[in-house]
């Protein structure tokens, strides 16, 4: 029995526990990462194959923990059951992606997957009877894709996958993102490559990024001391009301003075223990995703997105001894308005739902058991530092000239001199 096959079979026998593993996964059902990592090849370890948990002679780890270090390499793709349905998402208004647009839903048409598109986007395309069908419309704003999605392809630059993952609350499906927006760091895919891609994204033949998003929950002054768990929020406890609002982000959180003239002056807590009073423009929350974001314009290390981490950036700080830092991805980050500031505070999560932080509320932040499973086109590492070198042009300088045979005797020759004059002193000295 191959190994898809035994999860198929677990899974239909034990609906409880499929529902329990997707939980823990944050992978829709349909994709999963492989199983068997010995399959591999490259040790996933990195103490060895068979890591040893001992500390000394009479020390060791304790039950639970692990030196397992996850290797980049091995995070591959894998179909544990027949994707069905596929959600396409395009920059909205921008003419020049209609034509990848149209070949993108008949594609996935083609390889008899149903199309979920966003209302309004496909008036304008002349698209063949057969493919109207397989369309299903939904609406951002009211609708809902947990639990429908399998694939995702998304068409634009990196709003646009920030967009698809915020459709996607919960478990997102995996996200092939091609490259048709002004930037596109994280978008690695071109679009005259699209039928081949689709295909091996189809296929299983393509490495993952699982890019970790925060977990955020803004709470009203009067509930921000009853919610002691906001963990369980992502188990599907969670109700957005009028005292609390939840938002999982790709990239970061940004806190700052608003339209208000004096300091942003907000207090920062880790895993409830109070750390210190930020004051000046403002502090970013942010993942290592987001580390080549606004992260990295206020001064903070680019972080590959694999890494397990939360960045604490501070913008403008009204010391210079407040630096950037970087916090174990299991903390939990609590932001509230110092008692005695004078204005109140704004949050943006990933630049939208900006939101008015008052006196006594809280803003909660964690790292979300659900990442965002990026497909890779090279791979992680390969991706990444493309990226950094077109987007960024990361150490892009012109090359130091080198020296003319002229310019080398003479350099040699001054070496030789000051070699003699140090030997000459040496002999004079008593």
């Amino acid at each position: 029995m191959s190994e898809c096959d035994s999860v198929e079979k677990s899974t239909e026998s034990n609906s409880s526990a499929r529902e329990s593993q997707s939980e823990h996964d944050g992978v829709p059902q349909r994709a999963r990462l492989p199983l068997n990592r010995k399959r591999q090849g490259k040790s996933t370890s990195l103490y060895g194959k068979n890591p040893d948990s001992k500390l000394g002679p009479k020390a060791a780890l304790s039950q639970g923990a692990t030196l397992l270090v996850q290797d980049p390499s091995a995070q591959k793709l894998q179909w544990c059951k027949t994707p069905l349905t596929a959600l396409v998402i395009r920059k909205p208004g921008d003419f020049n992606i209609n034509q990848p647009y149209k070949r993108a839903i008949e594609l996935l048409v083609e390889r008899h997957l149903r199309v979920f598109v966003e209302e309004g986007t496909v008036d304008s395309l002349c698209l063949p009877e057969h493919c109207k069908p397989k369309l299903t419309f939904f609406n951002s704003e009211k609708d809902t894709l947990t639990d429908k999605i399998d694939f995702i392809v998304t068409l634009g630059g990196d709003g646009t996958l920030i967009h698809a993952s915020s459709l996607f609350q919960g478990s997102v499906p995996p996200i092939l993102a091609f490259n048709l927006g002004s930037l596109g760091f994280l978008t690695p895919f071109d679009v005259e490559s699209m039928p081949e891609a689709i295909d091996k994204a189809l296929a299983g033949e393509v490495g993952l990024t699982l890019r970790s998003r925060l977990k955020c929950v803004i709470s009203t002054k009067d509930y921000s001391d009853q919610l002691h768990d906001i963990k369980s929020l992502e188990n599907g406890f969670f109700r957005k009301s009028d005292s609390q609002a939840s938002y999982s982000v790709v990239n970061e959180v940004v806190i700052d003075r608003g339209p208000h003239p004096y300091l942003c002056h907000i207090d920062l807590y880790v895993d409830r223990r109070y750390v210190t009073s930020v004051q000046g423009d403002g502090i970013i929350i942010s993942t290592p995703t987001g580390s080549t974001a606004y992260a990295a314009a206020a001064g903070a290390s680019m972080m590959h997105p694999s890494v397990p981490a939360i960045l604490i950036v501070p913008v403008c700080a009204h010391s210079l001894s407040f630096r950037p830092i970087v916090l174990p991805a299991g903390v939990e980050i609590m932001i509230k308005v110092a008692a005695d500031a004078r204005n109140t505070a704004w949050a943006a999560f990933d630049g939208r739902n900006r939101t008015e932080l008052k006196h006594g509320d809280s803003l909660r932040i964690i790292t979300s058991i659900y990442p965002l499973p990026s497909l890779s086109k090279l791979g992680q590492l390969e991706d990444w530092f493309s990226s950094l070198a077109d987007c960024l042009h990361w150490n892009v300088r012109k090359p130091q000239k080198a020296l003319h045979k002229s310019e080398m005797s003479e350099t040699s020759s001054s070496a030789v001199s000051l070699s003699s004059l140090t030997m000459d002193e040496a002999s004079l000295s008593p």
